[in-house]
């Protein structure tokens, strides 16, 4: 396959009919697929806006899109089809080739398109900002416990979100975080001090998160996320807060993050309600033997309600992670497998589906995960201990957040209920697909 990708490469390099030239044709490429990153105060670390900021890094650019490094997209092309495939076509591969062999040259600055206004460093437009009303002091050293800030937002109305992004206020930090819509009457964080920080587990947290969705994430790579898929929106209940839940990483020195999210409102309700899993399907019960180079681990979610649509794909998984697979049976017995790819810790990417899937009542959603829990794993903190289920690095998670369509009267207490490997005794290892399978012939 990499033989055949070479020679259509090269053919589209010999097809060219001009020397390209980074105004005419190199800056349309890196507006339309890097500059999301690639600009100041983002997460890449250099910027791409303009040919001053490009041009030292033309080698490093060429090989990088070869070698598929960049744009970061890990889904395999043989299962599912995805809107906002990242990938470079073969004809933009040729062009940044050529460009690059030709001694990338600058061109006429009159044929460069419009640059690209980002408001405020934003990706979206948004119509309301919700920031932490503090700074968290971010420790030197050490283990930080998950966060969860609650924030008084003041919906005075019911609100329909069309889209969301989570920034950082200080992303050297912030390694994940997500903004969680607390409704009116949740026990969940009822004794919280607005604005205070909470760790998972004290006494502060009070009941379960029942009733909650998740509006926004940020994770490296991820960017804003777009609820409106067919006409849907996400759902905010008037007199609803906010909860910032952030995991934080110690980076050597003392630092403060004020992070924040911006909402984009829909101008209608609509006929569909958006709803994300939190992160379910989820392994709780995983365990992966020390030193194992291909540890397996199954979980799966049933649908419990009728006509909904899986529309979005995130896996999440920490610095063991190898892939992820994503298999359907419907409650015709039929099955597929709609997603499948590598898994990389530092481009934590979602995946959006071209064309919303039925996904009927009784369909089981089961994902496949694998690990590398050995020496050979340069990212393995500890090849010598067996692993469980765990919020920080060194521990590990096997989850998905899987986002869905359906209509808006829906119960969203029974979207998903866990099953078939996610409800077996924690074991020596897995649970594996085999070992499941075994219990369903006894």
């Amino acid at each position: 396959m990499l033989r055949a990708s070479a020679v259509g490469l090269l053919m589209s390099v010999a097809a060219l009919a001009a020397t390209p030239t980074f105004n005419k044709d190199v800056l349309p490429i890196l507006q339309k697929h890097c500059q999301g990153c690639h600009r100041p105060g983002e997460i890449a670390p250099m910027s791409l806006l303009n040919y001053a900021e490009a041009r030292p890094w033309a080698k490093a650019m060429k090989a990088a899109v070869i070698a598929e490094k960049m744009p970061p997209w890990f889904a395999d092309p043989k299962y599912g089809h995805f809107a906002n495939d990242r990938r470079l076509s073969t004809e933009e591969l040729a062009t940044i080739t050529a460009w690059v062999d030709a001694g990338a040259p600058e061109g006429n600055l009159k044929d460069a398109p419009l640059p690209i206004q980002f408001q405020d460093g934003w990706n979206i437009k948004p119509d309301m900002i919700i920031e932490m009303p503090k700074d968290f002091q971010v420790k030197a050293t050490g283990t930080i416990n998950y966060q969860n800030i609650l924030v008084k937002a003041h919906f005075d109305e019911d609100k329909w979100v069309v889209a969301a992004e989570m920034r950082p206020g200080n992303a050297k930090v912030v390694h994940h975080m997500r903004a969680i819509v607390r409704p009116p009457g949740s026990t969940w964080l009822a004794k919280a001090v607005p604005g205070e920080a909470y760790e998972e587990g004290s006494e502060a947290m009070g009941g379960a998160k029942d009733g909650t969705d998740l509006l926004g994430k940020y994770n490296p790579g991820l960017g804003a996320q777009s609820f409106d898929v067919d006409g849907s929106a996400k759902f905010i209940p008037k007199g609803s807060d906010i909860v910032f839940n952030i995991h934080y990483t110690s980076i050597g020195t003392p630092q403060t993050d004020r992070s924040k999210v911006g909402l984009v409102f829909a101008k209608a309700p609509p006929k569909k309600r958006y709803w994300m899993s939190p992160g379910t399907p989820a392994a709780f019960n995983l365990v992966i033997p020390a030193g194992d180079s291909n540890a397996e681990v199954v979980s799966e979610v049933t649908v419990g309600v009728d006509d909904a649509k899986l529309v979005y794909i995130q896996p999440h998984m920490h610095l063991r992670g190898k892939d992820y697979e994503v298999r359907v049976t419907y409650p015709s017995g039929e099955a597929e497998t709609i997603f499948k790819g590598k898994w990389n810790f530092d481009w934590q990417v979602g995946y959006q589906l071209a064309k919303p899937l039925a996904v009927p009542k009784g369909t089981r959603i089961l994902t496949i995960a694998h690990y590398d829990n050995s020496a050979n794993n340069k990212f393995n903190p500890d090849p010598g201990k067996t692993i469980l289920w765990g919020d920080q690095n060194w521990d590990e998670m096997q989850s998905g957040f899987l986002g869905l369509v359906f209509d808006v009267n829906t119960d969203v207490s029974k979207v998903f209920k866990s099953s078939g490997p996610s409800l077996m005794p924690r074991g020596t290892s897995g649970p594996t697909l085999a070992a499941y399978e075994a219990t369903l012939k006894k």
